[in-house]
């Protein structure tokens, strides 16, 4: 237990040896215990407050997100459905609709959520996205409503402005350290073509066309599109899961098409999709055509079949390549696949003097500090820099005096700040040995130096 959380518990507690059956405080260590995902404990401190409010609704609904936190569904659906038909408020009715879908009751929790929307509650996003992925996968067609979901609703969506967000990236390739490979591929494939238009046409060669980055998270992906954007002064579109995937049957597709569109009225553009698996995955996974058809309009949308791609610079990332539909990897899709490693000890040492930039430091030593990052991703250096700033600013309140930032300070808090790609690589090094007909993963077996 942090100190922080001893800190709050024992001073509610403390409160409550004088006052046990004060239920709204013995329901505020609950939430706390929510707060810090001590689902047990929450659970513990909410059946005690029911038992001193039999009928406190406030108890039972945070007993109920407890119990699906833990994924008690079974004894969540018997208290929220008791509680929904006893006085079926916003809260309640979102909760009830939420242990439904993940009970199968996919009809149920759509009306259920419906008539929430219609008495004011507000949208539950994470929700509706269960509800589409539920509508995608089933394989039970009288389940789904089908015909429901083709008609907007008031009560639940409104016409919708599907423009994504476009905004010109501030940072370059000199913001990012290391990458030297990577970079000159995609200058090669996607900056050079832009900046000799005439010399890639005598070639017949296009402007555009797409690159996938996988590798483990944290080693800059994101930050790499962002700078590539920057380094042509185009414009940036970076989509996420929740700007594509909707409730609504033949939504989602309309939606990403939108952004294509977008993206070829607002050309040079780099339109970046992070995590392109959950949009991507393997069509044969796939039980329902539903998920299929946002798949299939992907690919034509990357074929340019309803409009010219041409100036529209298309980068996706993903930590998981092994689940991308093999179509995304044909010639004129994404027919550049590179791979992304933690930074090796120059580009570390590039990453951490970027983070020490502007900073107050005495004559750090990157160079012994770069020999103990190794397997570091860019966010593991920055969690570690974040880390050492924390613990001088914990310093100088104690003495009032800020002291500058030393090689020990850093040396001293590498221990705490453990490397996160080494989980993933665990996983990457099966495929790379046993699914790599394709030589695709040849990379992640040489960075590994087992070939």
């Amino acid at each position: 237990m942090s100190d922080e959380k001893n800190k709050v518990i024992s001073g509610l507690r403390e409160a409550l040896n004088f006052s046990p059956e004060n239920v709204p405080l013995r329901r505020h260590l609950a939430e706390t215990f929510m707060s810090f995902s001590d689902y047990e404990n929450a659970e513990e401190e909410f059946l005690m407050a029911l038992r001193y409010s039999p009928n406190d609704e406030d108890s039972k609904n945070g007993l109920g997100r407890c119990y699906i936190e833990q994924g008690k569904n079974a004894a969540a659906l018997v208290m929220l459905e008791d509680l929904y038909e006893k006085n079926n408020s916003s809260e309640t009715s979102i909760l009830y609709a939420t242990v439904l879908a993940k009970s199968g009751s996919i009809q149920d929790s759509y009306n259920t959520y419906r008539q929430a929307l219609d008495k004011g509650a507000e949208k539950d996003t994470f929700l509706e996205e269960k509800l589409f992925h539920l509508l995608q996968t089933s394989g039970n067609d009288h389940d789904a409503p089908t015909n429901s979901l083709r008609q907007s609703h008031h009560g639940i969506e409104e016409e919708e402005n599907d423009d994504a967000e476009l905004f010109k990236s501030d940072i370059n390739f000199s913001n990012v350290g290391g990458m030297h490979k990577i970079k000159e591929e995609i200058r090669m494939k996607i900056i050079h073509p832009l900046n000799n238009k005439d010399l890639f046409a005598a070639y017949g060669k296009k402007i555009g066309g797409g690159i996938m980055l996988y590798g483990p998270p944290g080693c800059g992906k994101t930050h790499l599109a962002r700078a590539t954007a920057g380094e042509i002064n185009a414009s940036f579109i970076s989509i996420a899961l929740n700007d594509i995937l909707s409730m609504w049957i033949g939504k989602s597709e309309e939606k990403l098409h939108s952004i294509f569109e977008q993206a070829r009225r607002n050309t040079p553009c780099v339109l970046f999709f992070d995590e392109v698996d959950a949009l991507a995955a393997s069509r044969s996974d796939l039980k329902k055509s539903g998920g299929k058809n946002l798949i299939n309009q992907f690919l034509s949308e990357l074929d340019g079949i309803d409009g010219d791609n041409e100036g529209v610079l298309i980068l996706a990332a993903t930590n998981s390549p092994w689940h991308l539909d093999s179509a995304f990897r044909r010639p004129g899709r994404f027919d550049r696949i590179l791979f992304v490693p933690p930074p090796d000890r120059d580009a570390s040492k590039q990453i951490l003097d970027i983070l020490l930039k502007g900073k107050p430091c005495d004559n750090v030593d990157i160079e012994k500090i770069s020999k103990k990052l190794k397997d570091y991703s860019g966010a593991d250096l920055k969690a570690l820099i974040d880390t050492v700033i924390e613990n001088k600013l914990t310093e100088a309140m104690k003495t009032g005096i800020p002291a500058p930032i030393s090689t020990k300070d850093i040396l001293r808090a590498i221990p705490g700040v453990r490397a996160s790609t080494r989980e993933w690589f665990s996983k990457a090094k099966n495929y790379a040995l046993y699914s790599n007909d394709s030589g695709l993963y040849d990379d992640i077996l040489e960075h590994l130096k087992l070939r």
